[in-house]
C-alpha cells in the first residue's frame, strides 16, 4: 500500500512554508546591508531648521499674539520685492483651498499694508539666523519645521505645507475651543 499523497512529500510544504516566512526577511536585510533598491529621493522641498528659535523668542517689535490660536505659520521676511512676496505667499495661501484655515501667514518688513488674513511686524533687531526673503514653516506651537530660502518655488512650498496638513490633522482640542468660543 502506498501512503496518501497529502503525507508524500511534507519537507517540500515545510520548506515552501518557510520560505514564505524568511525570505522577505533575508530579501530586507540584503536590501538594508547593501542599499540595494532603498530610494534615495526627498520627500520635502525645505530644509530642517533645528537652530531657529521658537516664534516667541523672535525678536519682533510688534507682538505677534494674533498668530497664537493653534494655526500653522508661513512666516517669510519681506527684504527685497516685498510685494511680490505678498501676494505671492497670499497666491498659496489661498490654494490651500479647504485647508486654509489652518494656516496664518506672517510677514516680516515692508511698507505695504497687510493682505487679508496676514499679520505685520517688524524685526526689533534682525537675528543671526535671518536671511533676507527667506521662508519658514512653523507648526502649531510656533516651532520652525523647513525654511526655504529666496527663490523657492511656490509649488514646492505648496506640495509640503499640504503633507504636513495631511500627516496632522486637525485636533479635536482646537475644534472644541471653536465651539465653545461660539
Amino acid at each position: 500500500m502506498s501512503a496518501p499523497r497529502a503525507v508524500r512529500h511534507p519537507r517540500f510544504k515545510l520548506l515552501a512554508l518557510l520560505a514564505v516566512f524568511v525570505l522577505p526577511l533575508l530579501v530586507a536585510w540584503v536590501m538594508v546591508a547593501w542599499r540595494i533598491g532603498i530610494p534615495e529621493q526627498r520627500t520635502a522641498h525645505g530644509e530642517l531648521v533645528p537652530d531657529i528659535p521658537a516664534l516667541a523668542e523672535w525678536p519682533l517689535a510688534e507682538p505677534h499674539a494674533p498668530l497664537e490660536g493653534g494655526d500653522w505659520v508661513l512666516a517669510f521676511d519681506c527684504a527685497g520685492s516685498c510685494e511680490a512676496l505678498a501676494d505671492q505667499w497670499w497666491r498659496l495661501h489661498r490654494a490651500l483651498g479647504s485647508e486654509a484655515h489652518r494656516v496664518s501667514r506672517l510677514r516680516i518688513g515692508g511698507d505695504s499694508q497687510a493682505l487679508p488674513g496676514e499679520v505685520v511686524a517688524r524685526w526689533s533687531t534682525p537675528p543671526g539666523w535671518r536671511r533676507p526673503d527667506q521662508l519658514w514653516v512653523l507648526d502649531p506651537r510656533g516651532e520652525a519645521v523647513l525654511g526655504y530660502s529666496a527663490g523657492v518655488e511656490p509649488r514646492d512650498v505648496l506640495d509640503d505645507i499640504n503633507k504636513l496638513l495631511r500627516m496632522n490633522p486637525e485636533s479635536s482640542v482646537k475644534s472644541a475651543r471653536q465651539v465653545a468660543q461660539q
